[in-house]
């Protein structure tokens, strides 16, 4: 195993990549109670064209087969629910799916091992039948319903409607009622074999744990299975430019919300990412950040009801700057964003406002290593793109005004920001 120390935080991680390619990452948490288990693999929303490592042939599969195949993964062949099993041991058990990878996790003070060995076998065996196919049609037609319903997914999905043309990032991560009823349990089996193959995957495990002993365990409950090539992703071409500058739909609402973006057109996402998410970090808290004074003033007048959600998000195909909230008019906030930041763009960065943003944000990544589903998510997500989570808290040393004028020039221009609205009835 390989350690790895960050003495900032003081704390380690252990690595290693087993002979059929998984890779396990331990984060040992001494005098904890808590313990935390993470198996994600690399298929999201948008991974929907690939080559079959089988035949070579190019396969396109219908949108929202990596969400749908989630919710199956926990279905038994004796009939059991995984979910529930686990559920019955107290123990918190949950899955979810993004645009880039799915996750199967769970949260317990005991029973760890029980959970341990329920986990590993339903993610390693797989039972889709067309019965049971059919079944989850429905359940997630009426999840589908939910979510069109649902004014703040209805608000994200056009922004990045706006925000890309073509990218698969802009598809809904459960697609539709019409897509999901096109498929069948051999679309699901060709994906499960195609993508949970262990060496398209990682395992975190987080806890007081020894982790040559914890590793041990994980060795002798994996299915025998040989590391294998990596898999031939396709996605379409996407324009440098926005997609549309403005969406707005109407839903019931009792004041309008809004989401402001800004596309980010870097050509390498993983090059210097970490650096980079710093930097937008502490270019929005400066701009609409709690203590900054146009937030301030936006309240005072009304204009905002609390702290809008910012966000930078990226991934191999795709990054863009994200800032949403609630407001009585929306405009008005948009063209005061713009206002800062053509200024910002303008003159000199205040060194005073950045140091101390600066320091918060660091604080609140160091915070972050206090609880142990935080830490598990956070290295299985930023693994999946090809981050290891201590490289947060060893940058912010590299990053000055300088970098910070930057990035405040590339990313947020007039030219790549748009505004989707969703307005009341």
């Amino acid at each position: 195993m390989r350690e790895i120390e960050n003495n900032n935080i003081k704390e380690k991680c252990y690595m290693e990549r087993l002979d059929n390619g998984l890779q396990v990452i331990i984060i040992p948490k001494q005098d904890i109670q808590k313990k935390y288990i993470i198996w994600a693999t690399k298929f999201g929303s948008i991974d929907n064209t690939f080559i079959d490592s089988t035949t070579g042939e190019e396969v396109v599969i219908p949108d929202g087969v990596a969400h749908f195949l989630e919710h199956k993964m926990f279905e038994q062949k004796d009939g059991t629910d995984s979910l529930y099993t686990l559920m019955a041991l107290g123990i918190d058990a949950n899955a979810y799916t993004t645009n880039d990878h799915t996750a199967y996790l769970f949260e317990c003070t005991d029973h760890f091992y029980e959970g341990l060995d329920e986990l590993m076998n339903y993610v390693q065996n797989p039972y889709f039948t067309d019965k049971n196919v059919e079944k989850e049609k429905g359940i997630i037609g009426q999840e589908i319903g939910m979510y069109d319903d649902d004014p703040g997914w209805q608000l994200y999905i056009n922004a990045m409607d706006c925000l890309y043309e073509n990218n698969p990032v802009k598809i809904d991560t459960a697609g539709t009622v019409e897509t999901i009823s096109k498929i069948t349990p051999d679309i699901l089996y060709k994906c499960y074999n195609t993508f949970y193959h262990p060496s398209n995957m990682v395992l975190v495990v987080v806890g007081d744990f020894e982790a040559d002993i914890i590793l041990r365990e994980i060795k002798s409950r994996l299915n025998e299975n040989t590391d294998r090539k990596e898999i031939t992703r396709i996605y379409p071409t996407e324009k440098k430019e926005i997609n549309k500058k403005y969406s707005e739909k109407q839903m019931e609402v009792s004041m309008p919300l809004f989401m402001i973006g800004f596309k980010d057109n870097i050509k390498d996402k993983y090059q210097d990412a970490v650096k980079r998410h710093i930097a937008i970090e502490i270019i929005l808290n400066m701009i609409i950040g709690k203590s900054s004074t146009l937030y301030n003033n936006l309240y005072k007048e009304g204009y905002l009801l609390s702290q809008p959600d910012i966000e930078y998000e990226f991934g191999n195909e795709y990054a863009h700057v994200l800032i949403g909230g609630q407001s009585k008019d929306p405009k008005t906030v948009y063209e005061k964003i713009l206002e800062k930041i053509n200024e910002m763009r303008e003159n000199e960065i205040n060194e005073q406002d950045f140091e101390r943003i600066k320091k918060k944000i660091y604080g609140d990544y160091a915070v972050e290593y206090n609880n142990v589903s935080d830490i598990g998510r956070m290295f299985a997500s930023d693994y999946i793109k090809g981050i290891n989570s201590f490289e947060y808290m060893n940058k912010f040393d590299e990053i000055d005004t300088n970098y910070l004028k930057q990035i405040l020039q590339q990313v947020f221009s007039e030219n790549n920001m748009i505004m989707s609205v969703i307005k009341g009835k």
